[in-house]
């Protein structure tokens, strides 16, 4: 039987700046890049307040950060917030069937600015977490949501435990500890996207990380086999019950899983399930200058796990609509994009796209792609008036993924336009350079305590 728990402990506690490879660093920093931006976007949005004045309560002295008001909070309800704040657009990164930084992001800066850690410390620690929930994400087959799970909050609770037990420095058997414990605070469905719950499931995942950091530091126990254990955390969330549990984890450290799946960031403030369609719909709108009135139908096709997710065809709410492959269409006809701005109650009622969402329809494939549970591509055929067929092609990944990730100016308008409407240009082009530069910073409280109108 393998020591799949002790050993994601071990390689936590002996991973060091220098082994971690140049892209896998840089990759790491888009990660802190755009959900931080993402973070400071979402920050107005209802939901983060009130989960704020209901869970995390008044100022306190110490603690940790709110981004961007600079409020202090308890550390663990720091990251509850600002894990909230960041997957609230749904505009965070994907990876692992997930989006890791959305989690990993808020605990470890919590974390970090409470331990005093380093830039560089800061990326380890998101490394060690991206590693260990990539390690847990590889040993099964099926995919998470096919049973329910939401992969972010579930596994996102257990790579955050692993990166706040890097920042509290602990040793092999306590990070260990910390793990177990985080297995048991994994929680997460499917069945709430849509709805304020999925961006508190993706909190409560950064929160439950440095929880159970902490719980782990102050003497805590947990079973020290609670990953492998044949009723431990891989075989519950198994879909087919049949996990890798006693394969070794000789993997760690060696084959960089990071540089493997990387990070696709998004540019549609969306669901990451329709972002392949709407690169070919916006493409086809564009070159044959389409309007809503030239279409007699619009054909998906896509995946059955896919479609899973997207389970509003006829979405009446902003919040609604990022999950529902119907209006991603709609709006990349009516507006040409699907951004912030078309991700609004008044928009999506819009007759125009009400009436446009009604002949959309989606097939789907039970193929899936190896590193993603979607369709191996998508495609998109519009169906003019005048009976023209107009195909998209297949799409195997979208602009902005790890295949095709955008350019460095591209992260940066991104970054800029997130963080616009907060924070001077000043403070944001210098933010923009430290996280450029982030195992060079000697203190986290650059990065964290950025009042509105600041000049950090």
């Amino acid at each position: 039987m393998a020591q799949l728990t002790a050993d994601l402990g071990r390689f936590v506690s002996e991973l060091r700046l220098e082994s971690i490879p140049e892209q896998g660093r840089a990759i790491a920093k888009t990660g802190f890049i755009d959900c931080y931006g993402v973070m400071v976007a979402g920050a107005r949005e209802p939901v983060v307040g009130l989960v704020d004045r209901t869970l995390a309560g008044t100022d306190t002295e110490d603690g940790a950060s709110l981004i961007p008001s600079g409020q202090r909070r308890k550390v663990a309800d720091a990251a509850l917030v600002n894990g909230v704040a960041a997957h609230v657009l749904d505009y965070d990164d994907v990876s692992l069937d997930g989006h890791p930084s959305a989690v990993l992001v808020p605990a470890i800066l919590a974390q970090a600015e409470a331990s005093g850690a380093s830039g560089a410390e800061m990326l380890i620690a998101y490394v060690a977490g991206y590693e260990v929930w990539a390690e847990l994400f590889r040993r099964e087959d099926g995919h998470l949501h096919d049973k329910g799970w939401h992969p972010t909050a579930v596994l996102g609770a257990v790579g955050a435990a692993a990166a706040c037990a890097k920042l509290r420095r602990l040793d092999a058997a306590t990070n260990a500890t910390a793990i177990a414990a985080a297995a048991s605070m994994s929680a997460g469905l499917v069945s709430n996207f849509g709805t304020m719950t999925k961006s508190f499931q993706v909190g409560r995942a950064a929160q439950s990380g440095v929880v159970a950091a902490a719980l782990a530091a102050a003497g805590f126990t947990a079973s020290p086999d609670a990953i492998e254990h044949r009723a431990g955390f891989l075989t519950a969330l198994s879909p087919g019950g049949k996990p890798d549990r006693d394969g070794p984890a000789d993997r760690l450290g060696r084959e960089w899983q990071i540089l493997h799946h990387g990070l696709n960031v998004k540019r549609y403030p969306v669901c990451y399930a329709t972002h392949r369609s709407i690169d070919g719909a916006l493409a086809l709108a564009t070159r044959h200058d389409l309007k809503p009135n030239d279409i007699d139908s619009i054909r998906v096709s896509t995946g059955e796990t896919q479609m899973l997710m997207l389970r509003n065809h006829r979405p009446q709410t902003g919040l609604e609509a990022k999950f529902s492959m119907h209006f991603a269409m709609a709006s990349s006809i009516v507006a040409r994009n699907v951004g912030l701005s078309e991700l609004t109650d008044e928009f999506v009622l819009r007759p125009e796209i009400q009436e446009l969402m009604g002949r959309v329809t989606c097939q789907t494939t039970s193929e899936t792609m190896p590193d993603l549970s979607f369709a191996p591509a998508d495609s998109v055929v519009i169906r003019t008036r005048g009976g023209k067929e107009l195909e998209s092609g297949p799409i195997e990944r979208a602009k902005g993924s790890h295949q095709k990730p955008l350019t460095p100016d591209e992260l940066r308008t991104k970054f800029t336009d997130c963080m616009a409407r907060e924070l001077p240009d000043a403070t944001i082009s210098r933010l923009f350079e430290r996280f450029i530069a982030l195992e060079r910073l000697n203190t986290t409280a650059d990065l964290v305590r950025l009042r509105a109108g600041a000049t950090a």
